[in-house]
């Protein structure tokens, strides 16, 4: 059965985002879906959903739902808090990693997030997809909500709540592996010189404030081309993770928005395990590069297959406060250890 929820305040650039739109690089479609697909993923299981359902990702600061209808199930993932305000005024925090039933007439606020964090509803946020997706990718208005972010009034259609909507689910904290991001040189490090490519793989770079979902660029050691070779390329194609470096040898890290071709030279390109951690990158942060091999990005990424199943089977159940558990109550004898109350007459006392 279809829920409704309507967004009363939609925070600040957050928007509607799954798995991505798989299959139309070739005529220049990008691949848009969730900064942090693991993220996604954890708050989509949590409500019951499978993996890559769309849901809503939270950029900077959250948004205020209201269940028109309910009830509708609702998970955060990432470095997100919220408030449930009952239709009887009564309220309660909701803290990341659990779900939490709206009721037709409450309300969810979530607050800033620090880095990306996800909002899953039950269901999936049933907007109409797009070329196979629902995914919001803003440059050319395509899926979400007419391709744009989240608006005051707009309502997302989503799920109802399977099972007991009393009972609610909860697990630990997602956490992504740290240390240097994993990379596989080229498509043409053959552009680079050799002092540049150990530059690259032995220094630190900073992460600057010229960063969108688009990319990230950083500044640090320059990557020198080749003089025979130079920074420009015949135009080829450019996946998210990409690392492009133009002329100025500062070399700019792609991320899920990229541009599908590019004629700047490719020193290397982020493994697939590492992508979601790119999004989670912040102005004036350090970050060092470290080339594994296609064997060793093919074991990185199937560790982190492993990781999110182990996560899963950590999830758990629990009522909230002041959530009666009606079975326990019915199961016991409510009548045990009454007396009689009256004297040898029969009268009381």
């Amino acid at each position: 059965m279809n829920r409704l929820l309507e967004v009363v305040d939609s925070g600040f650039g957050n928007c509607i985002q799954d798995g991505g739109r798989t299959g139309y690089r070739s005529i220049g479609v990008p691949v848009a879906g969730a900064a942090d697909g693991q993220l996604l993923a954890c708050a989509n299981l949590l409500v019951g959903n499978e993996a890559d359902a769309a849901g809503i990702e939270v950029a900077l600061s959250g948004p205020s739902l209201k269940a028109l209808s309910g009830p509708v199930r609702c998970a955060l993932a990432g470095q997100l808090r919220a408030r449930l305000t009952s239709v009887n005024g009564s309220t309660r925090e909701v803290a990341p990693w659990e779900t939490v039933t709206l009721f037709e007439g409450d309300t969810l606020a979530v607050g800033t997030s620090k880095g990306p964090g996800y909002i899953a509803l039950s269901g999936g946020v049933r907007v109409p997809p797009q070329l196979g997706s629902r995914a919001t990718y803003a440059r050319a208005g395509l899926g979400g909500i007419d391709g744009r972010a989240l608006r005051n009034g707009d309502q997302l259609p989503c799920g109802s709540v399977s099972g007991d909507p009393w009972i609610e689910q909860r697990a630990a904290a997602y956490l992504h592996p740290e240390g240097p991001f994993r990379v596989i040189a080229g498509p043409q490090a053959d552009h680079f010189t050799p002092e540049a490519l150990d530059r690259f793989l032995t220094q630190t770079y900073t992460v600057t404030p010229d960063m969108d979902r688009m990319g990230v660029r950083l500044e640090g050691p320059t990557l020198a081309h080749r003089p025979d070779m130079g920074a420009d390329i015949l135009s080829d194609g450019i996946t998210p993770g990409a690392i492009q470096v133009p002329a100025n040898g500062q070399p700019i890290l792609l991320g899920p928005d990229c541009q599908t071709v590019g004629g700047y030279a490719k020193i290397a390109t982020l493994i697939s395990a590492d992508l979601p951690r790119l999004a989670h990158l912040a102005p004036g942060q350090s970050i060092r590069f470290a080339e594994v091999d296609l064997a060793q990005a093919q074991t990185a990424r199937k560790a982190q297959r492993e990781c999110l199943a182990q996560w899963r089977s950590g999830i758990t159940t629990f009522r909230p406060p002041g959530i009666i558990d009606e079975a326990a109550l019915y199961s016991q004898n409510l009548l045990s250890g009454i007396i009689d109350g009256r004297d040898d007459d029969g009268d009381a006392p």
